[in-house]
């Protein structure tokens, strides 16, 4: 089949080359030329034939509603936009209706794999009617992995993004253990040789993953992480997950935990720490560090002391 692929960054640049593997044809747009077939979205509908589909990979938000709304002025009725980016489901709903109106089909995708993917296939999750999935079909077919899973008609419109979602709220939290149990057997004086002891994890324990895979090979890299900085962004989609977890009063204390220790991982002086420090202090007379010491001395060093209050 043809298909018109909006987005060619490193995940749309690598789905393009791995459709057009799998024997159909991928006419693409970007904004950077040297990687882009046409030169503007308007060619690019032009040079598909009708029925059109249409496969946006641009960041979440305003660049893909810009995109969306560009495409429902120049699509015709029977044709179908999917969104493949990390959009929050509803705006797929949004984006569904707005297309409707217009006689446009839409698909929501959620796309996983990253610079992995080509190589090794996309899972993908997707929400639609039947009649709209089965018109992008033998795209997911050619983008998922071999065999028998890798992808899903997860539901209605907004379906496959709130799967990808959730999935990537349970990425949070097994990245979060993987980093925690790092970080205690990194502390034990008795554990000598922590890589390995995470290598020998790879095989015969029932937390062997692809993570725990990742995780060797970055210590392979760096072994104690020296040269990275404790510093961890978010993409939003686990801030939605606890958001959505809120709204439907569904207990995830795990996925929240592990986005809120991202937070503090921003915090290079936790303001949240000063308070615990006063507090403990002032009923227990534990010693705190002036804040022009930190670094030189711990909290237990000569000079560190603060008096301690009577009583308490």
């Amino acid at each position: 089949m043809e298909l018109g692929l909006v987005g060619l960054g490193k995940m749309g640049g690598n789905m393009r080359e791995r459709i057009r593997r799998g024997g159909h044809t991928v006419i693409g747009y970007d904004r950077n030329p040297d990687v882009a077939d046409v030169g503007s979205l308007k060619e690019l509908v032009e040079s598909l034939s009708a029925p059109r589909v249409v496969w946006v990979m641009v960041p979440a938000g305003s660049a893909t509603q810009s995109t969306i709304d560009e495409l429902g002025e120049l699509l015709s009725p029977g044709d179908l936009v999917v969104d493949g980016g990390n959009s929050r489901w509803t705006d797929d709903e949004k984006h569904a209706d707005e297309l409707k109106a217009k006689g446009v089909g839409f698909v929501d995708c959620g796309v996983s794999g990253g610079v992995w993917g080509l190589e090794n296939g996309y899972a993908l999750m997707y929400g639609g009617s039947a009649e709209d999935v089965a018109k992008v079909q033998p795209v997911f077919d050619a983008l998922k992995p071999e065999g028998e899973f890798g992808s899903v008609h997860a539901g209605k419109v907004g379906a496959g993004h709130f799967a990808k979602m959730v999935h990537n709220g349970i990425e949070y939290a097994m990245m979060q253990s993987f980093a925690e149990g790092w970080e205690l057997l990194e502390a034990a004086d008795s554990v000598t040789d922590v890589r390995e002891v995470f290598r020998s994890w790879q095989e015969g324990t029932v937390i062997r993953s692809w993570l725990l895979d990742l995780a060797v090979k970055a210590l392979d890299s760096d072994e104690h992480l020296d040269a990275l900085r404790g510093y961890a962004a978010d993409s939003g989609e686990g801030r939605w997950t606890v958001e959505a977890a809120i709204d439907k009063a569904v207990p995830l204390p795990a996925i929240t935990a592990s986005l809120f220790a991202r937070f503090s991982s921003r915090q290079e002086d936790s303001p949240q720490m000063k308070m615990i420090a006063a507090l403990r202090n002032q009923f227990g007379g534990h010693a705190v560090t002036a804040a022009d010491k930190a670094g030189e001395q711990g909290a237990d060093s000569p000079g560190a002391d603060v008096t301690p209050p009577t009583g308490g």
